[in-house]
């Protein structure tokens, strides 16, 4: 498999992560300092509180995906470690900031961190569980897990808008996405009878999914050739 991967962009917003966390805890412990020692004035306390709150929130985004160790594109490249060489993975390369090209096709891969119970019901995720201690950093300290549905979209809006740029109408290919819970504490719990937007599937059945969709549909590598010209801009 090979794999091509912005480390310049990954280097960059792991320091941009570094730096916003070290400013919001300056701000944070300003704020606390002033509710202290000057609590006349508790509004410039209160701004300062919310600014470092929302410059941790900031940090904390980056980091996860930046700075992590493994990072979520480490993670990937891991759990797909044997495909053959007529896989590509894409990391922070395209709009979509994982993608997958090969004879099972394009895939949008979007890692998530979150633990626990992972659940999608009449058309809404949800996130249950992970024990107290968990929740109680979800607050504060931890990423909730957001909308997923709207990610699929933007990211295969964003993929499809590039290849249609890029490829004549013909040679335009299906884009699969699929959600990958990278996290070990995490299980899904998906009923039978609902339709989620992406395949939905635990780090280590993401290898699976990608060899069971090539048996069930594959394109020719000649195709393969022209997408992956395309998305490094080389046809």
């Amino acid at each position: 498999m090979n794999i091509n991967r912005n480390d310049s962009l990954i280097k960059r917003n792991a320091r941009i992560g570094q730096v916003t966390m070290f400013v919001a805890l300056a701000v944070l412990a300003g704020g606390m300092f002033v509710s202290f020692r000057y609590p006349e004035q508790a509004n410039w306390s209160f701004v300062a509180l919310l600014l470092g709150f929302i410059l941790s929130q900031v940090g904390i985004y980056y980091s996860n995906r930046y700075s992590r160790k493994p990072r979520p594109d480490e993670l990937i490249d891991t759990a797909l470690k044997g495909l053959d060489k007529k896989f590509t993975l894409y990391h922070y390369v395209t709009p979509a900031t994982h993608l997958l090209v090969g004879p099972s096709g394009v895939w949008v891969l979007l890692p998530y961190y979150q633990r626990g119970t992972i659940t999608y019901n009449k058309g809404r995720w949800r996130q249950q569980g992970g024990g107290l201690m968990y929740q109680y950093l979800k607050l504060f300290a931890q990423e909730g897990l957001g909308r997923p549905d709207m990610d699929v979209s933007n990211q295969t809006s964003g993929l499809r808008n590039l290849l249609q740029k890029r490829l004549p109408e013909e040679s335009l290919p299906e884009i699969q996405a699929a959600l990958v819970f990278t996290n070990p504490k995490a299980t899904i719990n998906i009923p039978e009878d609902e339709t989620p937007t992406a395949e939905t599937v635990l780090l280590k059945d993401l290898k699976e999914l990608i060899r069971k969709s090539g048996k069930a549909k594959t394109i020719s590598q000649d195709k393969v050739k022209i997408i992956q010209d395309a998305l490094l801009n080389r046809n």
